[in-house]
């Protein structure tokens, strides 16, 4: 399983009991599941509004605490790997940190690794990010 994406990287964190993963699905707007909420949100989000960090998108979700970031994290690494599946640009590198000189936290990284998108060497990463960031853009319209 990939890191999330929150900044401190929690790899190695036990996974959600049942409970906990069936409260983080169950902010719902029109039955859509939090994932396809975030990826309309930065689909349809002005120009002017991106990139938007962590907060931001939970802000635009109507998330509430606790695990607001770990939710966005969690669904960010879905639309991830959709993305990879249909050889499309990663949507999530739309999403920053308010820590990092305007990067993903250190989760996106690994995952876009994970899924042979990004370079293993992290001196590269920065560029393959902008990329993909600029794809990602162009993608929208």
């Amino acid at each position: 399983m990939a890191a999330p994406l929150v900044a401190g990287n929690l790899r190695g964190h036990n996974p959600p009991t049942p409970k906990q993963a069936e409260c983080s699905t169950t902010i719902m707007t029109d039955s859509q599941p939090l994932a396809a909420q975030a990826r309309h949100i930065l689909e349809t989000a002005p120009r002017e509004a991106l990139p938007m960090t962590y907060q931001q998108l939970a802000e635009a979700l109507s998330l509430r605490p606790p695990r607001t970031i770990q939710r966005v994290a969690q669904a960010l690494e879905v639309l991830m790997r959709e993305d990879a599946a249909q050889g499309r640009p990663f949507i999530a590198a739309l999403v920053v940190s308010r820590r990092g000189e305007g990067l993903p936290a250190q989760g996106f990284f690994e995952l876009a690794v994970e899924l042979g998108r990004f370079p293993p060497d992290p001196a590269r990463q920065t560029e393959a990010h902008r990329e993909e960031f600029r794809q990602a853009m162009a993608q929208r319209g």
